[in-house]
């Protein structure tokens, strides 16, 4: 008895269909080519911008341990030694020691202010609904794109007949104002993006609303206080302009006002090495501040988008 074979499929000339083995292979997509060049180039981008934010940085803490005569005879190479005395005569002569601390009380101070403030404000804004909840926070809003240069003068008025020109606590309670609006904006959107269920339990419990706050709710915003922390730490550390207006006294600088007074006293004879060395000190805390919180700052600012 003869076996019947299947017969072999016709060949592709005749018209029969091709099997799954017999197509060619699929070509790569032209999208993944496409992405892997979008990738390069901002990879490319990313290590150039690098490099321009990174290398005046190194400069100046390079900078910062030469001579005098090593910095205008050879910028651009290394120090032949490390000129610590620098660093302990911009401490000491330049008065940065006064400064420094000065900037640590004000920028404390005015940091703890705005993140109690802002956070309590802003928590009432997200959860409660009352008449005028979208006007103030369109209020807020106002606030930070109001120019602070055409406040400057009334301002000046105000904190003078207060009583708080020239006073640590008042370039605090100044600070505070000036921040407000930004982390007010910041953190509403934030505790929205926290489940009501958890608050809505507390209160089931017996929690009030400022336990059901303090405990629950700003445990969980902590990615966002961070973020905004940072965001004002930066800021208020960096201000000049309010300090030079609000705070004549000299005892009261701050480290802004101190760098530009160590340059501008130096004329045409300056301590150069000594300035490069109070730049960095102003400079590193707040490099540490981001180095530290970098993460954090991350998911705060990632957090309402990952909900």
């Amino acid at each position: 008895m003869k076996t019947t074979e299947s017969p072999a499929p016709l060949p592709a000339e005749s018209g029969a269909l091709l099997t799954k083995e017999d197509l060619p292979p699929a070509a790569p997509p032209r999208a993944k080519k496409e992405g892997t060049v979008l990738n390069v180039f901002s990879h490319g981008v990313l290590v150039i911008w690098a490099i321009m934010v990174v290398m005046p940085l190194l400069w100046a803490v390079m900078t910062s341990f030469k001579d005098d005569r090593s910095i205008f005879s050879s910028p651009w190479s290394l120090p032949d030694s490390l000129h610590f005395n620098n660093w302990s005569r911009a401490w000491t002569q330049a008065n940065m020691s006064d400064y420094f601390l000065n900037t640590v009380l004000v920028v404390g101070g005015s940091l703890v202010g705005t993140l109690v403030l802002g956070s309590m404000a802003a928590y009432v804004l997200a959860r409660f609904d009352f008449p005028g909840n979208r006007f103030i926070y369109y209020l807020f809003i106002g606030g930070m794109s109001f120019p602070i240069m055409l406040a400057l003068v009334p301002l000046f008025y105000v904190v003078n007949n207060m009583g708080l020109l020239n006073t640590i606590h008042g370039l605090i309670l100044v600070y505070i104002a000036y921040s407000l609006p930004f982390t007010v904006f910041f953190l509403t959107a934030f505790f929205r993006t926290l489940p009501t269920s958890i608050a809505e339990a507390a209160f089931v419990d017996g929690a009030s609303h400022s336990r059901t706050f303090f405990q629950i709710m700003l445990p969980m915003a902590k990615p966002g206080l961070i973020s905004v922390g940072i965001f004002n730490f930066l800021g208020q550390w960096n201000q000049y302009m309010l300090p030079t207006v609000l705070n004549t006294d000299p005892d009261k600088r701050v480290l802004t006002q101190g760098l530009v007074q160590l340059a501008v006293s130096q004329g045409y004879k300056g301590d150069w090495s000594g300035l490069f060395a109070g730049l960095v000190m102003a400079m590193l805390p707040v490099l540490a501040a981001y180095v530290v919180f970098q993460r954090q700052v991350v998911q705060g600012l990632t957090a309402g988008a990952l909900k």
